[in-house]
């Protein structure tokens, strides 16, 4: 009873400081939060503006998602028909590039399907199929599930049965699933490098340009969800397009590599 009581009033604060404006509500994906960059970047816009992010790190699929049913007040993806669609059907507005980076194909230093060192991501994938190896698949709908599907796709294959998994979770949990299964998967170079050192796995291939993967920012449409924080989402926006913003994104260098490269007005 005590802990339902301190719940409800705990709620009670968060939404009356969110209807006051102090409290902004982010759902983005789980290479931002996994990789430390929102923990890097968001404590200069908070202390700027005085105003908290609450952050929910899911897929791209399930971000979106949570913005059209005004859950959340603004969202940064990396699914950009997806985001275009979101904006086209009113859900959206003020979309802005942020930065980009790229997909990597990750797997065991063995790599039995012999693909170190290809920059053709579709060639790859076909001797992944070929070879009889597993691949784990992140399987929710997510931008770099989508990504992966269409790589398939174009492909023209995919691996058969069980060495086809779909694990339906984040890209650091498909990384560690992947390493125990002496698997391959496709993941993010953020979250690859932030989980290299645990899972043990190799980038097997990169450089397509097929595998750039960039990311976009946007506000829910204030018309559509009245109760949203739509002038915060607007100074997230306007701040992390801004030559701050941008610079706190290319500042972020975890070991000295680059994982986010700014892109906005480009």
């Amino acid at each position: 009873m005590i802990l339902r009581i301190l719940s409800a009033g705990l709620l009670a604060v968060s939404l009356h400081a969110h209807a006051q404006g102090t409290i902004l509500r982010l759902s983005t994906t789980t290479s931002t939060e996994n990789s430390g960059l929102l923990a890097a970047v968001l404590p200069a816009f908070e202390a700027r503006y005085g105003i908290r992010v609450h952050v929910i790190a899911v897929g791209s699929g399930k971000a979106l998602e949570l913005a059209k049913n005004g859950d959340v007040d603004v969202t940064l993806v990396h699914a950009r028909a997806a985001e275009d669609k979101f904006v086209a059907d009113g859900h959206g507005v003020n979309r802005r590039d942020v930065m980009y980076n790229d997909f990597v194909v990750a797997g065991p230093s063995g790599d039995p399907a012999r693909i170190s060192g290809s920059k053709d991501v579709l060639a790859a994938f076909r001797k992944i199929a070929a070879s009889g190896a597993r691949f784990v698949s992140r399987g929710d709908n997510s931008g770099t599930d989508i990504m992966e599907k269409g790589y398939w796709k174009a492909a023209g294959v995919m691996p058969a049965g069980a060495r086809y998994v779909s694990a339906g979770l984040g890209m650091g949990e498909v990384l560690n699933m992947a390493a125990e299964m002496q698997a391959y998967t496709l993941a993010d170079r953020a979250t690859y490098a932030s989980y290299k050192a645990r899972t043990g796995l190799s980038i097997l291939v990169q450089g397509d340009p097929r595998m750039h993967n960039p990311y976009g920012i946007i506000a829910v449409n204030p018309r559509n969800h009245k109760g949203v924080n739509a002038d915060g989402a607007r100074k997230l926006i306007d701040w992390i397009t801004s030559a701050e913003g941008q610079g706190k994104i290319a500042a972020f260098r975890p070991q000295g590599q680059q994982l986010f490269f700014p892109s906005a007005n480009r």
